[in-house]
């Protein structure tokens, strides 16, 4: 549970910071603004949520889409300013994701809950824990949820040197790669903190910034009632929903999905992913 410690010390230390940083930035559509905003996130789509899936397909194919083939090199990305913070489009849609895992104590409950009700969410994952836990990505993959990059050992990027962010961020892909299938199109910085170089080198690797709309703040364990109530009165039309699946006791995280996921469900909500490509 060392890692487990050092990821509580961390967000106690920072998580004040990157509260701020969420909340100014909470009504955002997405960095770049206009037409090129509209067109990266108008793809975000999944399956309805209680559509029966068929795991031994999405390996092998894109979530949505024509998208390009297993393993090709992405396009170069345009470097963004801010990160995408929400979805766009008609319809009720919100992302469930959750950051510093995989843990083998709460990752694979929180799987089974999105299994039952035949949800796809978006885990994004550090390098030092994927590497212990590539099982987990694998089911990840077989189940048709969405891995991003979280750096390897979740470090604040804004005090690294560039050689540092990109080690960080490469080796944690490769170890995505090797577990999962694909190489991630996704990126997410700790604590929210961005900076040009973190913007810069995340698309020359072929990521996405994503960020989130509502945070749970399940890192502080507040309790798994308010950790429900969070997600339940965040709940609307493009919510990005951020929770945690590791950094310390994530018992609260995994009893509230249980409750809120059903919730969202019946409200006429649909819980969906990214595309694996873009296209």
């Amino acid at each position: 549970m060392e890692k487990d410690q050092l990821f509580t010390r961390r967000r106690m230390l920072l998580g004040s910071a990157a509260l701020l940083g969420a909340a100014g930035a909470g009504g955002v559509l997405m960095s770049g603004g206009g037409d090129e905003a509209a067109r990266t996130t108008a793809g975000l789509a999944g399956p309805q949520a209680r559509q029966v899936l068929k795991p031994s397909a999405f390996r092998l194919q894109p979530l949505i889409g024509a998208g390009t083939p297993h393993n090709a090199v992405p396009g170069k990305l345009k470097v963004r300013h801010q990160p995408i913070l929400r979805l766009t489009g008609k319809g009720r849609n919100m992302m469930l994701t959750f950051d510093d895992g995989p843990h083998p104590d709460y990752t694979p409950h929180i799987l089974d809950t999105l299994a039952k009700y035949d949800v796809r969410a978006m885990f994004f994952v550090c390098g030092e824990m994927a590497v212990d836990n590539k099982e987990l990505l694998a089911r990840m993959a077989e189940e048709g949820h969405v891995v991003g990059n979280h750096t390897w050992d979740h470090p604040l990027l804004t005090q690294l040197t560039r050689g540092d962010i990109r080690d960080q961020i490469e080796r944690t892909s490769d170890v995505i790669e090797d577990a999962y299938g694909d190489r991630p199109q996704w990126f997410r910085a700790p604590y929210g903190a961005w900076n040009r170089a973190t913007f810069q080198l995340g698309a020359e690797m072929g990521m996405e910034p994503m960020a989130w709309t509502v945070d749970t703040t399940d890192w502080m364990t507040p309790g798994t009632s308010t950790v429900i109530k969070r997600v339940e009165h965040g709940a609307a039309p493009g919510v990005v929903i951020l929770s945690h699946d590791a950094g310390g006791d994530r018992t609260q995280s995994v009893r509230a999905i249980r409750e809120y996921l059903p919730y969202l469900l019946d409200h006429g909500y649909h819980l969906t992913v990214p595309p694996r490509r873009m296209t």
